[in-house]
C-alpha cells in the first residue's frame, strides 16, 4: 500500500468520525436521521443507534417515525441485542398494524426470541417463550415467506425441551432416584410421543422400574391397610418389558431386556404359588 493511499484512508476515516460527532452534538434532527439512515446502511449499526437513540422522542406522531422506528428496532437485532430487539419490535408491531413492515417486523421480533434460547441444559423460559412467539407468527401469517424458516426454528426448540425433560429423566435413572425417573420417563414419552428418544426413553424407564422394584419391601402401610407394593411394582415392571420386546425387538438393549424379564418373572412366581 502507498504512502498516499494510507494517508487518503486515515483521511477518510478521520472526516467520517468528524461527521458523525458532529452529527450527534447537532440540534438538527434531520441531520441526525439522515446520517443515521447512511450509517445503518454501512453496516454501522452501532453508530446508527446513537444517533435513532437521540431523535427517537423527536419524531413520535409524525410521518417519518415507522421508518425511524423500524430502523431502531432492526439496529437492535443487527447489533446482537436481541432483548431489547424483541421489545422494540414488539412495540412497532403495536403501534403500527398496518404497516407494510408488519409481516417482516413481527417474524423478526419472534426470531429476536429465539436467539435468546439458551443451551437445553439451562433454564428453558426463553426457550418456551420463543416458541409462543413463532407459533404466533405462524397463526397469523400462514402465507408468508418467513414460515418454513419459522417452522424450522420452532422444531429446533420442540427439540431442546425434549433433548432437556430426557436429559432429567435419565439423570433420575443415573443417581438411582428410580421412583422419580419412572415418573419423569412416563411424562416424557406421554409429551413427546413421536421422540427420537423414544426408544432409549422407554429403555431406562424399564430399568428404572426394575431396579424400583427388586429392591422394594414386600408390603407398605397405607389408609386401605397394607398394600402389596413388590408385587404391584413387579407387574409394572413386566408391562414395561412386555412393552418394549414387542415394539424393539432388534434393540441394542434387547439382551439386558430379556435378562430383565427373566429375573421379573421368576420375582413373580412366589405370588402365583400364594392363593
Amino acid at each position: 500500500m502507498s504512502k498516499y493511499i494510507y494517508i487518503l484512508i486515515v483521511f477518510t476515516v478521520l472526516s467520517s468520525c468528524s461527521q458523525f460527532q458532529k452529527a450527534l452534538k447537532s440540534e438538527d434532527i434531520a441531520t441526525k436521521f439522515k446520517m443515521g439512515e447512511d450509517l445503518y446502511n454501512e453496516g454501522k449499526f452501532t453508530k446508527a443507534n446513537r444517533l435513532f437513540a437521540q431523535i427517537v422522542p423527536n419524531y413520535r406522531g409524525k410521518p417519518q417515525a415507522e421508518k425511524l422506528m423500524y430502523l431502531y428496532s432492526m439496529s437492535f437485532y443487527k447489533m446482537e441485542d436481541y432483548y431489547v430487539a424483541g421489545y422494540q419490535f414488539d412495540r412497532f408491531t403495536s403501534s403500527y398494524p398496518k404497516s407494510e413492515k408488519l409481516e417482516e417486523a413481527s417474524f423478526i421480533s419472534a426470531k429476536s426470541y429465539y436467539m435468546l434460547s439458551p443451551v437445553y441444559s439451562k433454564d428453558q423460559t426463553e426457550t418456551k417463550e420463543a416458541i409462543e412467539k413463532l407459533q404466533e407468527f405462524i397463526n397469523v401469517f400462514p402465507e408468508s415467506k418467513y414460515l418454513s424458516e419459522a417452522s424450522k426454528l420452532v422444531q429446533e426448540l420442540d427439540f431442546k425441551l425434549e433433548k432437556k425433560a430426557y436429559e432429567i429423566a435419565k439423570q433420575y435413572n443415573q443417581i438411582s432416584d428410580f421412583p422419580a425417573s419412572v415418573r419423569s420417563f412416563d411424562n416424557f414419552i406421554f409429551d413427546f410421543p413421536g421422540s427420537t428418544f423414544r426408544e432409549e426413553a422407554l429403555y431406562y424407564r424399564l430399568d428404572s422400574a426394575y431396579k424400583l422394584a427388586m429392591n422394594s419391601v414386600e408390603y407398605k402401610n397405607s389408609l386401605d391397610g397394607l398394600i402389596h407394593l413388590k408385587k404391584d411394582r413387579l407387574n409394572t415392571a413386566k408391562e414395561y418389558s412386555d412393552s418394549f420386546r414387542k415394539i424393539y425387538t432388534n434393540s441394542k438393549h434387547i439382551e439386558d431386556v430379556n435378562d430383565m424379564d427373566e429375573d421379573i418373572d421368576e420375582a413373580l412366581k412366589k405370588y402365583s404359588t400364594k392363593s
